[in-house]
Parts: C-alpha cells; structure tokens; sequence
C-alpha cells in the first residue's frame, strides 16, 4: 500500500497534572511529523498525516503540567472519546508514589478503550497509570528501572522487567510498555511501524535523530539503591557494607557484625530490601567496577581485584550479567562522560 494516502490513525495522548511536558509534546511533534516532514526535507510531494495525535484529559481545562509547562486538552475524557492508539507518556512521580485512588473516571476510559480493540502504549512512569487500570496484571510490563520497587510494593500482580526498553503485555501486541525516559523514542518509532510502515519510522527515526536502544535498561540501571524500610539491623548492615564490600567473605564478615544468626540476617534483608545479601554485595562491587571503567584507564583485571574478585573471568561473567554489556563495551560506552565530569 502506498503509505502517503492511508488514512490518518488518531492517536490520544493522555495528559494530567503529573504529566512530564517534555514526553507528552515530544510524542506529539514526532507522531504529527508522520507521512510530511522526511518528505519536506529531502524535497518531494509531502503527503498526507499518517497519525494525528490529540491531548485528552480527565481535566477538561487548560492546566499546567509537571514544570509548569502549560497543557490545553483537546478532548475530555467525559466525553468517551475513541481512538486507535492510546498513549499514556511519561509522569513525574516519587520512586515510592503510585496512583492509588486518583483519576477513577480515566482508569475505566482506559480500560473500556483495550476492550473496544485500542492498543494502549505507556512511556517510562506512564506504565504506573497503565498497572492502576489492572491491564496489567498478570502480564509482562517494564518502566523506568527505579520504580521497580514500586511495583514490586503496590502492583505485585504485574511481573514488571527492569531490563527491556520495550516490553510487550500480550501476544496480540496492544499493550506495549517502554522502560525510562528516553525510551519514548523507541516506543514512537514501534508506533510508527506498526501503525503506518516500517519505512516510514526509519524515515521518521532518522530526521529526529531517534536512537533505537537496542542494548535495553541495564546499562543505565543503578544496581545499589537505598530502599525505604524500617529494618535497624538490615539499615546497620547496609551501612557496614557500604564501607567493606571490597574484602574477603564480605557476607559472613556481615553476619558476624550484626551479631545475629546467618538465616535470620539473610530472611530480614531479602524481605526489607528485596534483593539477597549475596547478590546486594555483587551490586556494590559492580557499581565500583562501573565507576572506575567509567574515569579511569585502569585494565579490567586490576579493577575486579579492586573490588574483591580474585578471579577477574568470573566477575566479567557476573557484570556482563547484571549490565547486559562487557566490560570493554561499558567502557565504550561510558567512559567518556566519566572523562569530562
């Protein structure tokens, strides 16, 4: 089919108070651009919209989003607006903020819309907003990497992944979750190709310098982060580990300082933090390991030295694991913003 005279798919952007400005007009500067801009930049005939993407909102008034920056609805979701393709991009929330209770009206416009065939797309947070409808239970969905704890706490029901930058809820492709921030580039580009054609999001990818991240989450994922908890022996434990993860049999040298038996240490810091004692000591040493390949020309092997590995093949297996990348290629990849900062 020649894709400048399909019909243009419309697209509802969902928009509220806690809405990241920057996603919610990026996606909609990308998505208008289909089917005219790479054709008015290399000289031809532009053709015809391919997706035209309106606000909706639950708020019927013109407001401000997160900065301030100032939102006009073009629709009202009382008044059960349809649509094709559905979008909930990117809010500004708390690590720990779900949303319990708020906007009751939008949740069921969202659910009704799955069930009327609408294939609904969240962008980083906005899979917060998308597992309160329950669309996601007992599915597949990722986000930004430093909410999943929240899902772990308030949406145990969705088998949320820190690792894709895309991640697909059901077999027939119409619930679609992108991972953090940025990665609303590589849900605009998926949209794109499934909606109009896969030419025409290579066409779209490359007149805005859209990168498709390929590699996933786990680059960019901080592996050691300081969950909230009201345990003292764990929070204890934490700390001396902060100081002596670098030394020999860092585990059972915490045991013995929180003068408490091996079992109960281990139950309480999986249960308070959500990650065994094991695997949050590998965290602390892979994130020393990334820091240095990130300022330093130091070889690999006197860097898994460094943080506590004798044997530098067994922890370049375990950080290839837990970042997705070699060493070699983190390096690559990072090192240079390690020089300039």
């Amino acid at each position: 089919m020649d894709i400048e005279r399909q019909e243009a798919k419309d697209a509802l952007i969902i928009a509220v108070p806690e809405t990241a400005g920057s996603a919610l007009y990026g996606m909609i500067d990308v998505l208008a651009s289909t089917g005219n801009l790479w054709q008015q930049l290399v000289g031809v005939e532009p053709g015809a919209k391919l997706i035209t993407p309106r606000i909706a909102s639950p708020l019927s008034h013109e407001f401000e989003c997160g900065n301030g920056i100032p939102v006009k609805p073009e629709l009202a979701i009382s008044d059960q607006p349809a649509a094709e393709i559905v979008i909930l991009p990117e809010l500004w929330l708390a690590p720990d903020e779900d949303l319990k209770g708020r906007y009751p009206e939008l949740m069921d416009w969202i659910r009704q819309r799955y069930r009327d065939g609408a294939s609904i797309y969240s962008a980083c947070s906005g899979a917060i907003m998308l597992a309160e409808t329950g669309l996601l239970d007992g599915r597949k969905a990722t986000s930004h990497w430093g909410y999943q704890n929240l899902f772990r706490l308030s949406y145990p029901e969705v088998k949320f992944e820190s690792e894709p930058n895309l991640c697909f809820a059901d077999t027939s492709g119409r619930i679609v979750t992108a991972g953090g921030t940025s990665s609303w580039h590589d849900l605009a580009i998926h949209i794109i190709s499934r909606h109009c054609s896969t030419g025409e999001a290579l066409r779209i990818a490359k007149v805005y310098l859209l990168k498709w991240h390929n590699e996933g989450q786990l680059p960019f994922e901080t592996l050691v982060r300081r969950v909230p908890h009201a345990d003292a022996m764990v929070r204890q434990c934490e700390n001396w580990l902060g100081d002596y993860f670098r030394e020999a049999e860092p585990v059972a040298r915490a045991v013995a300082h929180a003068d408490a038996a091996e079992r109960t240490l281990k139950r309480r810091f999986k249960a308070a933090t959500g990650t065994t004692l094991m695997d949050y000591v590998q965290n602390l040493r892979i994130e020393e390991a990334k820091r240095l390949l990130e300022s330093s020309e130091t070889p690999f092997d006197e860097i898994a030295a460094e943080v506590g590995y004798e044997n530098s093949g067994f922890f370049r297996r375990v950080f290839k694991r837990r970042t997705g990348l070699t060493p070699s290629n983190y390096r690559r990849m990072f090192h240079s913003y390690g020089v300039a900062v």
